[in-house]
């Protein structure tokens, strides 16, 4: 089975399109929705959904206040590892992923043997659309240097639209994942990489929030531009499990 968690805080505007798309794609996907005590109701509208439609497919974990992007994704992950799911993404509410490449990042792990598929925006170019130049520029050179100081051959460090099989989950240890914010998905990949985990890219294009407020800061990047030299230093005193 096949999981997509979407953490969730004040995303009104997008959770119903969002999961209705998901719902909608010609392989059955479940999805679990962790919402950070949103004060607009988006947690009202998955509960309407549960009722209404998506009985037993769609899945709510409501939690007290904001706590962070990577303890979400934790908790998701830990959430679907307790139950029978094979497959478990990551996946924006605000549609600039594109449920459709649901579908390409599934293929990379369970046909063409990924432990960890990556919706990459910078493996064919610059696929990123309606961001300010600067932003561009800011994500683009952050993963170039996170692809150079953490060894890892992968284009987009930064990247939040990831499926992991379950294996990945269970061999990573879960427990010593630290970074909260936008650095949670540097440190997960480059774990994943030091565990002997395969990483492939899937080329998408990500398109820039319609509706809703962006969470992305310039403090945001400077947590994960600081933290992979953690990241480095850590590791050469960890001993880390191996996949295979």
């Amino acid at each position: 089975m096949k999981l997509v968690i979407i953490p969730t805080y004040n995303e009104k505007e997008n959770i119903q399109n969002i999961i209705t798309a998901v719902m909608e794609l010609p392989s059955e996907f479940h999805v679990l929705v962790i919402d950070d005590g949103s004060p607009d109701g988006t947690a009202q509208i998955v509960k309407r959904l549960q009722a209404e439609r998506y009985a037993g497919k769609l899945h709510l974990v409501e939690r007290a206040g904001k706590q962070g992007l990577g303890t979400a994704y934790i908790a998701g992950f830990k959430w679907a590892l307790e139950r029978d799911y094979n497959y478990i993404f990551e996946m924006d509410a605000d549609f600039s992923h594109n449920p459709n490449d649901l579908l390409k990042l599934y293929d990379a792990c369970a046909n063409q043997g990924a432990d960890l598929s990556i919706g990459s925006r910078y493996l064919t170019g610059v696929n990123v659309v309606n961001w300010p130049m600067g932003r561009v520029l800011m994500s683009y050179f952050a993963s170039k240097y996170v692809r150079f100081v953490l060894g890892m051959k992968v284009h987009d460090t930064t990247a939040g639209f990831v499926c992991y099989t379950r294996q990945t989950l269970q061999t990573i240890e879960l427990d010593k994942i630290h970074f909260k914010g936008y650095a949670f998905q540097i440190e997960m990949k480059f774990t994943a990489h030091k565990c002997g985990c395969k990483l492939q890219e899937v080329p998408i294009v990500f398109v820039n929030r319609e509706l809703g407020t962006s969470k992305m800061s310039g403090g945001i990047f400077s947590e994960a531009l600081l933290g992979v030299i953690r990241l480095k230093c850590g590791s050469w005193f960890r001993k880390f499990p191996q996949i295979r």
